[in-house]
């Protein structure tokens, strides 16, 4: 083993998680070592919703995941409206573009042994739709995409290279992608990913051996649906946000988010959504306050700091 070890630490990827916990040293660009994400900002309502109850609670709010149920479904002009009210209040959008596996005649996903496979797009005709609801949103302003495919990844990386794709766009890789260590990690940085969030449920000297090989941003769930085990992480905050810094905490709660009678999904009610996400604003509240009870020196980046992907509609 020792072996073994040592050869994974001449290309760079540590030989053991890292069990003494070290602090990072990388920050974001303004050099704080965490920020808010709030998942599932579905419809304009509920965009609306996090804006109102971010400016009651003074607290910052930089990234939005949103329509995860598939940017597809949304007009023009609701899109417009959501492009031109984040932009306004200085919040980075990650648009969730609509055709993936579970929208074309694959059934394989959702078999028992299917699930294991991953959330890949299936051929290139797909890849041609998702490129063409990525684009869609492009010109509507929206500078920020999930992706669940290193594929994918990789051709939009390409077409960004080559101007296809402007280059203040970015990519954050989903943690359906299944990622979940520094080998993972590292590919995910050189395929063109400009923020990556590993599988939810790992030990911290786990994450401090991705933070090690990686310069990226991490996406930390400090809180997960119960459909992904319904953990609640945010004691840990301080520890998270010093061990992995930069890192964004996601705070998605719920009872299931994509999958089966998840709430990501066109028919859920829109009130619902709007409240729920207040919710989530009061989870970000109460996660900074735990930190600046207990590690002070950390730092949290303030509102609309210059290196997010604000919509330019």
């Amino acid at each position: 083993m020792e072996g073994i070890r040592k050869s994974m630490e001449k290309i760079g990827i540590p030989g053991r998680d890292l069990y003494d916990l070290p602090t990072s040293d990388k920050t974001f660009p303004d050099g704080a070592n965490y920020r808010m994400e709030i998942s599932g900002v579905e419809r304009f309502s509920t965009l609306e919703a996090v804006v109102d109850e971010a400016e009651k609670r003074d607290i910052p709010i930089h990234r939005l995941i949103s329509v995860v149920m598939g940017s597809t479904l949304l007009s023009t002009d609701e899109l417009s409206d959501f492009a031109k009210l984040a932009s306004e209040k200085k919040m980075e959008v990650i648009m969730t573009p609509g055709p993936r596996s579970s929208w074309d005649t694959g059934r394989q996903l959702i078999t028992p042994e299917g699930v294991i496979s991953g959330l890949r797009v299936r051929g290139s005709d797909n890849l041609s739709y998702l490129i063409a609801d990525i684009k869609r949103c492009i010109e509507l302003g929206f500078r920020g995409f999930l992706v669940t495919d290193e594929g994918a990844l990789w051709l939009l990386s390409e077409m960004r290279k080559a101007g296809d794709i402007p280059k203040d766009v970015v990519f954050k890789v989903s943690i359906y992608a299944g990622h979940a260590n520094a080998a993972g990690g590292k590919v995910l940085e050189s395929l063109g990913a400009n923020t990556f969030n590993p599988l939810g449920d790992l030990s911290l000297p786990m994450f401090a051996s991705i933070r090690k090989t990686i310069s990226i941003p991490m996406d930390v769930h400090i809180i997960l649906s119960e459909s992904f085990g319904g953990f609640n992480r945010f004691w840990e905050a301080p520890e998270l946000a010093r061990i992995c810094s930069p890192c964004y905490f996601k705070i998605e709660p719920g009872t299931a988010l994509a999958a089966g009678g998840g709430i990501y999904k066109p028919w859920t009610d829109e009130n619902f959504l709007a409240k729920f996400a207040r919710e989530k604003v009061k989870y970000a509240e109460i996660i900074r306050e735990i930190i600046e009870k207990n590690n002070p020196r950390l730092k949290l980046s303030k509102h609309g700091v210059k290196d997010l992907a604000i919509p330019k509609p």
